[in-house]
C-alpha cells in the first residue's frame, strides 16, 4: 500500500467552506478502485494549509486508475474552485503497521 501526500492550500476566508464540500469529495474518492481511506488534516500554523492523506492500493491506483478517470474530473470540479495554489502531491511507502501509545513494538 502507498500513502498519497497532498499539501492543499485554500483561498483565505473559505476553509470552512472547504472542509464541508471535502466530505462530498471524499465519497467521490471511496468510488475509486484501489481506494482504501482518507483523511484530511488542517494545518495549525497556517489554517489554510490541509494534509490530505489517501491510502492506495498502489501508486498507479491513484495516478492512473484515478486520475484517468471520470471521478477525478468529478473531484477536481468539487475542491479545485478552493485552491489558492496546486497541490504538492507525493506518495508514500508504509514500513510497517501504525503504532499508538501502549501498543508495544514488534517482538
Amino acid at each position: 500500500m502507498v500513502v498519497e501526500h497532498a499539501e492543499l492550500t485554500v483561498e483565505a476566508g473559505r476553509e470552512a467552506e472547504f472542509e464541508k464540500v471535502f466530505e462530498v469529495a471524499r465519497e467521490v474518492l471511496a468510488e475509486a478502485d484501489g481506494f482504501r481511506w482518507a483523511e484530511l488534516l488542517r494545518g495549525e500554523e497556517r489554517p489554510g494549509t490541509f494534509l490530505l492523506l489517501v491510502g492506495w492500493d498502489s501508486v498507479e491506483a491513484h495516478t492512473v486508475g484515478f486520475r484517468e478517470s471520470d471521478r477525478f474530473g468529478r473531484w477536481r470540479s468539487l475542491v479545485g474552485p478552493f485552491f489558492a495554489a496546486p497541490p504538492r502531491v507525493e506518495h508514500f511507502h508504509e514500513l510497517g503497521p501504525r503504532r499508538g501509545a501502549g501498543t508495544p513494538p514488534p517482538a
